[in-house]
């Protein structure tokens, strides 16, 4: 496979990241606008904790680049220093300075000394907390009992109101700990937030949009047949992602009354990927004995019309956070994984290989089954159909 080229992003680039990340959009569909990997641009991100550095400008007292390249035309020249500086409306220091810092006369380059220029003005504004060590030690202390930010500013606002240089916002609390470079708050404090994560998320990322995280359309598993629901008929089944290492995943599918497993190999996790295989595997089993699928809410399944279409199968979406209404998935998923630990590559399975893991799981004597093996429940069911 073909490494693709490594990307620089332009200041323009940069600047879309930062608005998209603001607006709340998850670093994959950041990362999409550029076809790249959402780890592409968490490295942007993360270098500031998540939190957009203010932008940059020129000082008007500062030489421009038309100066410099002036300058450089004039030295080659021969032209005096005093010379230059009379041209330039400057002082015949500064443009002694300018060429002393960037290789004196004979090597001196315009852009170069630009860029060095912008590089050395570079000088991060001294944080509160820095400047303050007693309040930072009491900003500390309040950390390691669990107290928010939040909370912290506003006790402080009521414990310190005479004392105007102790008062602190919670934003500054909150960029001392996600931007080390400021030195105010060690990192380890972040352990105690609520939430501990590398870097500050936007106040909208968690709201529920359509474009964010959403599926559209579903039918929710209260509306699900009451066959399925006591197991009464073979048939209903449900559907999960085993997740693996690099992104690797697959398809784990189990009908709710036999216990059946089945496996399905896929090359990506994206709905259409998906639903494709999932297209595919419905034509292996008869129509009497697939007759719903139970999935939660996860974006793989986005596309979730278009396999119902395609097999007649209804899909019902189990409610948000209730991953034990797929009891059945979550328990097989667990005794999969004697097979396919975490933290290893699932790409590397064929599928004649994943389905020679099933047929292990599927022979083994299960208690709920009276210790009946599922391939003898389900073959009995096929059999049964026929």
């Amino acid at each position: 496979m073909k490494q693709r080229r490594r990307i620089y992003y332009t200041e323009t680039q940069k600047a879309l990241m930062w608005a998209r990340w603001r607006q709340g959009e998850s670093l994959q569909h950041i990362a999409q606008l550029f076809d790249r990997n959402h780890s592409s641009i968490q490295g942007i991100l993360v270098r500031t904790g998540g939190i957009q550095p203010p932008p940059r400008h020129r000082s008007r007292l500062a030489l421009t680049l038309a100066e410099r390249e002036e300058i450089s035309r004039a030295v080659v020249s021969g032209i005096s220093i005093r010379s230059i500086a009379t041209r330039l409306g400057r002082a015949a220091s500064t443009i002694s300075r300018e060429l002393r810092r960037n290789g004196g006369i004979h090597c001196y380059r315009a852009h170069q000394a630009d860029q060095l220029a912008w590089d050395r003005a570079l000088r991060p504004k001294t944080c509160k907390l820095v400047r303050n060590q007693d309040l930072a030690q009491v900003v500390a202390a309040k950390l390691r009992l669990q107290w928010s930010p939040e909370q912290i500013a506003g006790w402080i606002k009521h414990a310190y109101a005479v004392n105007k240089d102790y008062q602190v916002s919670h934003e500054t609390i909150y960029r001392s700990l996600y931007v080390q470079a400021r030195g105010a708050l060690k990192k380890e404090l972040l352990e105690h937030l609520r939430r501990e994560r590398a870097m500050r998320r936007s106040r909208y990322h968690t709201q529920k949009t359509d474009d964010h995280g959403r599926i559209r359309e579903t039918v929710p598993i209260s509306e699900r047949p009451a066959t399925a629901e006591d197991r009464a008929v073979p048939g209903h089944w449900e559907g999960d992602m085993l997740c693996g290492s690099g992104g690797s995943q697959i398809v784990t599918l189990v009908e709710r009354q036999t216990r059946y497993l089945m496996l399905v190999k896929i090359g990506s996790k994206d709905s259409e990927t998906v639903v494709n295989a999932l297209i595919k595997h419905a034509c292996k089993l008869p129509q009497e004995l697939y007759k719903s699928l139970t999935w939660d809410r996860g974006p793989e399944m986005a596309q979730h019309k278009r396999f119902t279409v395609a097999t007649d199968v209804k899909v019902y979406f189990c409610d948000p956070h209730h991953p034990w209404q797929r009891g059945s998935n979550e328990n097989t998923n667990g005794l999969l994984r004697q097979y396919l630990p975490k933290g290893t590559d699932l790409s590397v399975h064929s599928q004649a290989k994943l389905n020679a893991i099933a047929r292990r799981l599927n022979e083994r004597p299960r208690k709920t089954l009276n210790f009946d093996t599922p391939a003898e429940r389900f073959h009995h069911a096929v059999a049964s159909t026929g």
